[in-house]
């Protein structure tokens, strides 16, 4: 361990063998802590997609109804969603690896609590409860994967690594939850999970540090801003849901949203007001600090975040319509249609390594949004019966597109925050993109049926996820002269005004 913080903390090599020698000194991957956290955030986005695929299953078992089904289906992305930064904040305060067991443990629970259910209403339970350990685990996944990689060029390779894991889950979900339905019922689909988690625990135990915080030192909770951030993203996220059913003049759908943007407009005004009184001695830290923001390159990567989720989820969305609608594909067809998609983790993980530890994440983001934007317009000749291999190059350049640019946000995202609030920074990150995906699976949903017919929504919305893509490019470049730190050796960005109450995890 003291020679990894030593080849992190020395400075760039020059000379011509400055490569060799930065290669030689730097420590390799730690495998172990890293399934266990690719292990957690592999179960998150799979139950992201697998659960749709048994929806039939359990209407026919359970009797359901469709807005019980809807909740079965959207109340885990808005738990999640909704207690992201929240999750994030108990990392930084309390520890990552105490947090991450927590929500491992949660995720656990409820995902036997789903299987088990007889009735719709223990089931959506458990679906929310999901929801509510992911929110608690990805975070603290970050702050782990951080704190066991210090060196930033490994650090890359660990995050493409964990970023490619959930990329598979969420691609194979469909796949796997056909072939669980056909052969074991729809419980299968969260059978699964327990013996995953099982193993994600143990490997945590063993091969991850454990951390503490002293309570005298530690900054007391922000109770106010908690509790604006958890009603405010869960109202927005709630309203964003029902919006692709209800419509958007849906008066639910306008309070939701209209709840949701006060209580974070209220959020902002009081995390200033917090961080404006540290330098006085101020006692609370603010829960989500608005120097955070100011931090080089933050707020472009948040926003190129939003962005590409609302452009490819929004077109996943209504491609998978188009394959179950407008082809006639089965839904374990339609999971195979989808996979020169969703499954381009295992080309984007080893390229957006080997790019992002030689020049930094932004230019390998810069590619993926330039190459996601041509691949949707490759949906432009879509129509009822276009054969498939025309529609090969749409789905492999939006999903490598989309994937590649993924990792290489995470990796900033990871660089650019302070060393105490990786945990809210990530979280920030993740409440960017499932936003982005719930505005572009409602946009979306909205222009497919308000239009003449569905290719013609389709062709729209390709479109415009095609603008979207473009325009994170743009953020993307100007981020890259932002950023001066350099890719090899390990440098923190300056600390901000909420460093100032918070003090550094140290292992036991």
């Amino acid at each position: 361990m003291r020679a990894t913080h030593l080849a992190a903390r020395s400075g760039p090599t020059t000379g011509p063998t400055a490569g060799r020698a930065t290669d030689a000194r730097r420590p390799a991957l730690a495998m172990a802590p890293l399934i266990a956290l690719s292990l957690g955030y592999f179960l998150v986005m799979l139950d992201v997609t697998v659960v749709n695929v048994a929806i039939p299953d359990i209407r026919t078992s359970l009797g359901t109804g469709a807005t019980a089904l809807q909740w079965i289906v959207d109340g885990y992305s808005t738990l999640f969603a909704g207690l992201l930064l929240l999750g994030g904040a108990l990392a930084d305060r309390v520890g990552h690896r105490r947090t991450f067991l927590t929500g491992l443990g949660i995720f656990t629970v409820a995902s036997l609590a789903c299987a088990l259910a007889g009735s719709p209403a223990p089931l959506i339970a458990g679906r929310l409860a999901q929801g509510a350990g992911a929110a608690l685990l990805v975070p603290a996944s970050l702050g782990l994967l951080r704190a066991t990689h210090p060196d930033r060029a490994v650090r890359a390779r660990a995050v493409t690594v964990w970023g490619a894991v959930a990329s598979v889950a969420f691609g194979a979900g469909p796949v796997a939850g056909g072939l669980l339905v056909a052969a074991s019922g729809w419980r299968a689909v969260f059978w699964l999970n327990l013996p995953v988690a099982a193993l994600a625990v143990a490997l945590t135990l063993r091969h991850l540090p454990s951390a503490f915080r002293s309570r005298h030192e530690a900054p007391k909770a922000d109770p106010l801003g908690q509790l604006l951030v958890v009603v405010g993203l869960i109202a927005l996220a709630g309203g964003l849901n029902e919006a692709g059913t209800r419509g958007w003049a849906s008066p639910l759908v306008l309070s939701a949203i209209g709840l949701g943007i006060a209580a974070l407009a209220a959020l902002a005004a009081v995390e200033r007001a917090l961080e404006a009184r540290l330098p006085a001695g101020g006692r609370r830290a603010p829960l989500l600090p608005p120097s955070l923001f100011r931090a080089p390159s933050f707020t472009p990567t948040a926003a190129i975040g939003l962005l590409i989720s609302l452009g490819y989820y929004g077109m996943l969305f209504l491609t998978t319509l188009y394959f179950r609608q407008e082809r006639g594909f089965s839904a374990l067809a339609t999971g195979f249609a989808l996979l020169p998609s969703v499954c381009t983790g295992l080309i984007a993980a080893p390229l957006s390594s080997r790019i992002t530890a030689r020049t930094g994440p932004y230019p390998p983001m810069a590619a993926g949004l330039a190459l996601g934007a041509l691949g949707f317009l490759g949906w432009l000749p879509a129509g009822p019966h276009t054969p498939y291999p025309v529609l090969l190059f749409a789905l492999i350049a939006t999903g490598l597109g989309q994937t590649l640019t993924a990792l290489s946000a995470t990796a900033a995202i990871v660089d650019t925050a302070p060393a105490a609030g990786v945990g809210i920074a990530s979280a920030v990150f993740n409440v960017a993109r499932q936003v982005g995906s719930a505005v572009g699976v409602a946009l979306f949903g909205t222009l497919a049926t308000t239009a003449s017919d569905f290719t013609e929504g389709l062709r729209l919305s390709a479109c415009l996820a095609a603008t979207a893509f473009a325009t994170g490019a743009l953020l993307a470049l100007p981020a890259r002269r932002r950023t001066t730190t350099p890719t090899t050796g390990e440098t923190d960005p300056p600390r901000h005004p909420a460093d100032l109450q918070v003090t550094r995890q140290e292992p036991h």
